[in-house]
């Protein structure tokens, strides 16, 4: 049988890790070993990122409706009980997006809300 020669195959290993480890500072970007660990904690942290940036927008959501919930003169955990309780199903998200881009319509909601209340 005949000799299996893998530079082919190494190379072109090699070449995509390099590939993906463009931009590191120093030998991350230029030599195999080093751009490898760089590269696979990258991805761990991006793994772990994608998952916590959705836990960073929420905190942020709730922290911009407490925001324009108090100009109102009411805290966000009694707006949020009055929501449930005037039938005003919005997510946080959406809530957060009235109240920064539209302050007359989120006005009229926090109305309802203390109406509910």
């Amino acid at each position: 049988m005949a000799r299996v020669k893998r530079g082919v195959t190494t190379h072109a290993r090699h070449k995509k890790v390099l590939e993906q480890s463009k931009g590191y500072v120093g030998r991350s970007s230029t030599n195999y070993r080093i751009a490898l660990e760089r590269l696979e904690k990258a991805l761990r942290y991006a793994y772990r990122d994608r998952r916590n940036k959705k836990r960073d927008f929420r905190g942020l959501w709730i922290q911009r409706i407490n925001a324009a919930v108090r100009e109102h003169g009411l805290t966000y955990s009694k707006f949020i009980a009055g929501l449930k309780q005037a039938g005003i199903e919005m997510d946080r998200k959406v809530l957060a997006a009235i109240a920064y881009d539209d302050p007359a319509s989120f006005a009229e909601i926090v109305r309802k809300v203390q109406a509910a209340l």
